[in-house]
């Protein structure tokens, strides 16, 4: 008579973790975004990145393709951490105002870090004329951004609070506008030191209200 073979316990599941490939993406970004910002494009290698983030090369090259995609990446992670979509969803019990000045004082701090001026100051460079990484910073940071604003105007539209004709162009003038002579003076190094927070503030106020004596419905 034969036994019958002690039934094998069932193993317990796996303790819950981020797997281990988005773990060294997201240290390859952390790295290439710490050195892009200390040493500018040219001067970050992809021996330097691979070397901070405690992986080998061939891993970044696996994740990236190469150091101008892993570029966008970096601009890309940053303008999702700074500027959630959460940021743009509706909120219909918030005041259309109040909205556009939450993200009005967000963008303004994401463009001002020192991370954003050392992006803009890499591809203002001779080098970048004819190379691609313009195009692809573009797609991945600001045209992003104004996508998900075009979609809360609209939203905010569809409930009779705005009327705007051409809606991405309303957006492009929105971000524009925020910028305005303080990021032009920055990009220069000529934005004094006796600047305040509440000349911000009043900056951004007086874009927000611009922006709704142009486009909110009367």
């Amino acid at each position: 008579m034969s036994r019958k073979a002690p039934a094998t316990p069932a193993k317990s599941p796996a303790a819950p973790g981020r797997p281990k490939d988005l773990e060294k993406g997201s240290a390859i970004l952390d790295a290439a975004r710490r050195l892009f910002t200390t040493l500018g494009f040219d001067g970050a290698s992809m021996d330097q990145i691979a070397a901070a983030a405690g992986v080998s090369k061939l891993t970044v090259y696996s994740h990236y393709g190469d150091k101008e995609t892993l570029f966008a990446e970096v601009v890309k992670s940053y303008c999702e951490q700074q500027l959630p979509a959460s940021l743009f969803e509706m909120q219909p019990g918030v005041p259309l105002r109040d909205r556009l000045l939450g993200v009005a004082r967000a963008f303004f701090s994401m463009i001002v870090s020192s991370e954003a001026v050392a992006g803009h100051r890499i591809l203002c460079s001779p080098r970048m004329a004819d190379s691609p990484l313009p195009r692809m910073f573009w797609e991945a940071g600001p045209q992003r951004v104004q996508d998900a604003f075009a979609e809360l105007l609209r939203r905010r539209m569809a409930v009779g609070e705005l009327e705007i004709d051409d809606v991405p162009r309303a957006a492009a003038q929105f971000f524009t506008l925020l910028k305005g002579e303080p990021h032009a003076k920055l990009m220069f190094g000529c934005l004094g030191a006796e600047r305040t927070e509440q000349d911000t503030e009043r900056h951004l106020a007086a874009t927000v209200d611009m922006f709704l004596r142009a486009y909110a419905r009367r």
